[in-house]
């Protein structure tokens, strides 16, 4: 390393940690996806335990095949602000079946607003709500994993179909693709045998 530049890097480490010649803590630093389809893909907001804790992602899409992210999640700052507390998923047939990310038992069918939703409860304080879905379920309809939950309809998004889904844990919303993607940060590692 040349002189300038390793005095630079000291002159940036704490004073206790420069001295006692101990690497500089680590950071936390926003997840973003490795999967190389979604490129940025931000994790932003809390997790939920199970993510914290390493996790394996255990849930499927919520289409087939694997659809587009096309508006990522983006959630405000506070929760009465405007954000995007979800993320939308592109669809290019009419009549496309949505389908259980993971198993559970049918909340909510109903219209909110002007779009018809379904929303499933799979335990544990989470639930994923879908719009515009168009279903013949009925609330307390237990389903499964990859099971068709209803159809996806134009009108979410203004310049492609579109179908939005959005995870609360609790009363917080959360990033649905963290439970189908590892979304935790890389960490490098030194080598083994090196300094």
């Amino acid at each position: 390393m040349k002189p300038p530049v390793l005095l630079a890097a000291l002159l940036l480490l704490p004073a206790s940690l420069a001295s006692a010649g101990q690497p500089p803590p680590v950071r936390s630093v926003p997840a973003v996806a490795s999967d190389a389809g979604i490129p940025g893909v931000h994790q932003q907001g809390s997790t939920t335990t199970a993510a914290e804790a390493g996790a394996r992602p255990s849930w499927r899409w919520p289409l087939a095949p694997r659809p587009p992210v096309l508006r990522s999640f983006d959630p405000p700052p506070k929760p009465w602000l405007s954000g995007h507390r979800g993320v939308d998923l592109g669809f290019t047939a009419g009549g496309t079946g949505v389908l259980s990310p993971a198993p559970g038992t049918v909340s909510f069918v109903g219209v909110v607003v002007d779009r018809p939703v379904i929303t499933i409860d799979h335990g544990d304080g989470l639930r994923s709500s879908f719009e515009p879905v168009e279903s013949t379920l009925a609330v307390g309809a237990a389903v499964g994993a990859g099971e068709v939950i209803g159809t996806a309809l134009p009108g979410h998004c203004r310049a492609a179909q579109c179908l939005h889904w959005g995870v609360r844990d609790g009363d917080e919303y959360v990033n649905p693709l963290q439970f189908i993607l590892d979304l935790r940060p890389s960490i490098l590692l030194p080598l083994a045998g090196g300094p």
